[in-house]
């Protein structure tokens, strides 16, 4: 490596540009949630278009992930990671000027594409950047910005709009995108995949896949179970997925080489992240509703009384990060995803229509360490269980996995919780989202459940000192 590139890849700089740009993308998943009340009485539109603020987002960033990890691995990570950050950067300052809800649309739809693109290349960037021994102290950081920002997504949304207008949820990634491209430019290293070319069936069957199932679960609460628009996309996105996996089989050059799979580490970190989403992102949309609607705390005095929760990963995350690099990743998310089972079980048994503050307290607490035990080592482990020239596409393979179970979580227990109970009253909200939480804590359970069928550290260093990996192509970007 020549002395330019180690010093654009100085560890310090690449943790702080990819924590910051994972912050961006990560926030935008649920930032919109709490405003959408004044965006329908700014920019009219009814309740389909204003489910599709949020749906955009999440339906281009879960398709287009793998292919932008692909891109990346192909043509320079660096390069297309500045091309994500830019195309989010820009999609953001148009929604927060958009004249109507369909131009709004349109711009979360073009800020899921250009965070798909950036998202799983920060992985990778901070992987090439980072000496082995501290990344799990540096996977600790960015697993904590990244977990903060999923979480506190709610209060960042509600905080801005009631006490300065819902374009600044939007507003707030312009001067943070602005800042991060020259950074990146002048201190991230360039680093490339194995050089393959670009797989473009599989990147067309992995993508209408992805589109039809995720399209299915977002549609479905609102649309029916039974709506034949749901029925074929959930139908015709499983059997472009059958496709995927039956072509990945045989193909030369595969987008997502099914091999990873026979690696108990890559199948069970990727198993867990899944369930851990899908848990995790139910129980934040139904909980941050009920701080509202229920307890009637303003958007942000519900914010600061989730703090205990969604702070939690920036003073744990980093800790547990430090626990991975001596024990291993394996104990350390275990131990996360039944913490965040018990306090999702807890606090389904004390939610009532007019629980007081310290009664959820312990919930809150238990949930905010497991969580922050979760995201550190997760990242670890995803990275660690493939060669370093795969590690872009795992990376983009693990995050869309948590996006299709962010999606699913929603869906799962948002019908759940219309099953059960309803808007009504706060004791109808209360008996919709006890079984949704009861239902979260089991999934989280069964992750971490997955969690311990992956390998212990030495068994996978064996694994990894037997094979032969293919060198990371690093250059000097000129």
């Amino acid at each position: 490596m020549s002395q330019q590139t180690a010093r654009r890849g100085g560890a310090a700089w690449a943790l702080v540009i990819t924590s910051v740009a994972g912050f961006m993308a990560a926030l935008d998943n649920l930032v919109v949630t709490t405003a959408l009340p004044s965006i329908r009485e700014d920019l009219g539109g009814g309740l389909h278009d204003l489910e599709w603020t949020v749906s955009a987002y999440t339906l281009t960033f879960a398709v287009l992930l793998m292919f932008g990890a692909a891109l990346g691995d192909r043509f320079g990570r660096r390069r297309l990671f500045i091309a994500g950050l830019t195309v989010f950067t820009g999609a953001s300052a148009a929604a927060a000027m958009a004249p109507g809800i369909d131009s709004l649309i349109a711009a979360r739809a073009v800020q899921g594409a250009g965070a798909a693109v950036m998202m799983p290349l920060t992985l990778t960037l901070l992987t090439a950047a980072v000496p082995v021994a501290k990344r799990g102290m540096a996977y600790g950081i960015w697993g904590a910005v990244n977990g903060l920002a999923v979480a506190s997504g709610p209060l960042v949304g509600g905080t801005l709009t009631e006490h300065i207008s819902w374009q600044w949820i939007f507003w707030l990634n312009v001067p943070l995108g602005l800042a991060l491209l020259p950074l990146a430019r002048l201190r991230l290293a360039e680093s490339h995949g194995t050089g393959a070319p670009l797989d473009v069936p599989g990147t067309l069957l992995a993508s209408g896949g992805l589109f039809g199932i995720v399209y299915g679960l977002v549609r479905g609460p609102a649309d029916g179970w039974t709506s034949s628009l749901v029925l074929t996309g959930l139908f015709a996105g499983g059997a472009l997925l059958v496709g995927f996996i039956f072509y990945s089989t045989r193909a030369k050059n595969p987008m997502l080489p099914m091999r990873l799979f026979r690696s108990r580490a890559f199948s069970g970190i990727n198993a867990a992240s899944l369930l851990m989403f899908l848990g995790m992102f139910g129980s934040i949309f139904l909980l941050s509703q009920y701080m509202q609607g229920v307890l009637g705390y303003s958007p942000t005095e519900a914010g600061l009384r989730m703090l205990p929760w969604t702070g939690m990963p920036m003073l744990v995350a980093p800790v547990a990060g430090i626990l991975a690099d001596r024990i291993g990743g394996r104990p350390v998310v275990a131990a996360g995803l039944f913490l965040q089972a018990l306090g999702l079980g807890y606090m389904a048994v004390v939610a009532t229509a007019d629980a007081s503050y310290v009664s959820q307290l312990p919930a809150l607490i238990v949930s905010g360490v497991g969580m922050a035990l979760f995201f550190a080592p997760a990242s670890h482990l995803v990275m660690s269980s493939v060669r370093p020239s795969e590690q872009g596409i795992a990376s983009g393979a693990n995050n869309a996995l948590r996006e299709v179970g962010g999606a699913l979580g929603i869906a799962v227990m948002g019908s759940i919780f219309a099953a059960q109970g309803g808007y009504e009253t706060g004791q109808t909200f209360v008996d919709g989202m006890r079984p949704a939480l009861v239902t979260g804590s089991a999934v989280v359970a069964l992750a971490g459940i997955a969690a311990l069928l992956i390998p212990t550290r030495r068994h996978t260093e064996r694994q990894a000192q037997s094979a032969e990996p293919a060198p990371v192509l690093e250059k000097a970007a000129h």
